[in-house]
């Protein structure tokens, strides 16, 4: 029997403020984007806040109608993660095994490390303390046998609470809650299950499976068995790195665009983003994607496959093509470009007779290129992003 804990930080990003500006800790105060740069949601309150009812993800125009004198505060991402690591290094005397789940969030699997600090519940304890003692910041704590119930745990009680499920007892406190508690329930499913007349956990637990699997298919297997207690998803030692399945990055704009020569712009400097991010991680991609909102919020995805490269050239020549072909001359709220169908570079891909034969009449031309690229990712690592551009992304006045 495994002791997983999940320790979620309370009320992260306003806690921080609130250790940078102590004024804030005594008045309601929240941090949020710019609502002129359509950004303009709570993304963290403190606890007087939170009596007002403002929770997270809010407006700022529904916020300020609760608590009028709310104080909003801008994001400030690299103290959070300063922070972040700080209280990751904090957990990680504790066992190696540390897996974040987002910036104030993580996984510990404390199993071995019993016999050293004590029963689950005491190691639980022992950490929150340190946390608050050493950083000033409070965390719940899940502490359970498996990952789903360590994370519906820390949900349980906040803040600065532990709370225990364990395998003797975990039908009593997890199967009254209703459906929409488990992990992984959004509204749609929220809706398809209470049509099946499921309301709460413990009705997942004891329905057919079939049934549920016919109706959710592999959704349908994984809520049966959560709601039993079947969860052998392991935490990973801290620091394991996995290579990203796609790469993707969007704008929105603090105003609707309808200037497609403006769009192709933006697609330059959104294409030199995913591309360099393609290259740290010594990848190519074959799928090349194109996602434009429209200020109706209607979206449309057109994706093309090229051959694997990592060629910023290449990529935004495509990227470039697909938004010209689709742009329908409406304002554009948002403009994304995503890559994916992503390979290491070092795999080996079997190439047939026209590939080669197509490949042989770039090979002098793309050589140049790739040393080309190879300069520019070398200088921007050195002197910043900034600093060193492609002549193509330097604008013309």
């Amino acid at each position: 029997m495994r002791s997983i804990l999940h320790c979620d930080l309370n009320g992260f990003f306003a806690s921080v403020e609130c250790l940078r500006n102590p004024k804030l800790k005594n008045i309601p105060m929240a941090v949020s984007g710019d609502p002129k740069l359509r950004h303009g949601i709570i993304l963290a309150k403190n606890e007087i806040a939170k009596k007002y009812g403002i929770y997270t993800p809010e407006t700022v125009y529904s916020a300020k109608k609760k608590c009028p004198n709310l104080v909003l505060v801008r994001p400030h991402m690299d103290e959070y993660k300063k922070y972040s690591k700080l209280v990751n290094e904090i957990y990680l005397k504790y066992t190696d095994r540390v897996e974040p789940f987002s910036i104030d969030e993580s996984f510990l699997d404390i199993t071995e490390s019993i016999k050293l600090f004590g029963s689950p519940r005491q190691i639980a304890y022992k950490i929150k303390e340190e946390v608050k003692n050493t950083l000033g910041l409070t965390i719940s704590v899940g502490v359970s046998f498996n990952k789903i119930f360590a994370k519906m745990g820390s949900d349980m009680k906040k803040p600065d609470a532990i709370t225990v499920i364990d395998y003797e007892h975990f039908r009593d406190i997890i199967h009254p809650l209703p459906v929409e508690d488990m992990l992984f329930v959004g509204k749609s499913t929220k809706e398809t299950l209470r049509k099946m007349r499921i309301y709460k956990i413990g009705d997942i637990a004891e329905y057919d499976v079939a049934k549920l699997i016919k109706k959710l298919g592999k959704m349908g297997i994984q809520l049966y068995n959560y709601a039993n207690g079947i969860d052998n998803d392991e935490v990973e030692f801290f620091g394991t790195k996995h290579d990203p399945k796609s790469i993707s990055r969007g704008i929105t704009f603090a105003q609707d665009i309808s200037d497609l020569k403006y769009l192709m712009n933006i697609l330059d400097n959104l294409c030199e983003e995913v591309v360099r991010t393609l290259r740290i991680n010594k990848m190519k991609c074959s799928n090349v994607c194109v996602s434009i909102k429209y200020s109706n919020f209607s979206v449309i995805n057109r994706q093309r496959k090229i051959f694997k490269t990592d060629l910023f050239q290449e990529i935004l020549k495509v990227a470039k093509e697909i938004l010209k072909e689709n742009y329908n001359s409406f304002p554009v709220r948002k403009l994304t470009v995503g890559l994916s169908l992503l390979e290491s570079i070092d795999d080996e891909v079997q190439l047939d007779l026209f590939t080669i034969q197509n490949e042989n009449t770039k090979n002098v031309l793309n050589s140049r290129i790739e040393e080309a690229n190879k300069i520019v990712d070398d200088m921007q690592n050195k002197f910043g992003t900034e600093k060193i551009k492609f002549g193509t992304l330097i604008k013309k006045e």
